[in-house]
């Protein structure tokens, strides 16, 4: 790997449902958006195939009925001072969303 390049950063989750949503959108495109309008780098977002949160409900891709409320999670490869940000614009917005994060040491490969 090349060491000039490799910066020090966080990795930074939301978890969410599918199917949330905040201000109209769903939730999961509500954060890219925030994160894309603020210059925030770029985000990806991953459904599970299965999972249950705080409220113990099991959520599967095999039962119909569940199937569409399937977890989520958001993710942001960001510097320290990106993260904030990102936090406070969900806090201030009052989401309903769990998150977590850690620390990263990331690089771009190739050409940029």
């Amino acid at each position: 790997m090349n060491q000039e390049n490799l910066q020090q950063g966080v990795h930074l989750y939301f978890y969410c449902h599918l199917r949330a949503k905040h201000d109209g959108m769903l939730l999961s495109e509500w954060l890219l958006e925030q994160a894309k309008q603020h210059g925030l780098g770029g985000g990806s977002v991953f459904r599970a195939i299965a999972g249950f949160g705080r409220h113990g409900v099991l959520h599967e891709e095999q039962f119909f009925e569940l199937a569409d409320d399937l977890p989520v999670k958001v993710e942001f490869l960001l510097r320290e001072d990106q993260v904030e940000l990102l936090l406070q614009l969900v806090r201030a917005a009052g989401v309903d969303a769990t998150y977590a994060y850690s620390p990263a040491s990331f690089a771009l490969l190739g050409k940029h």
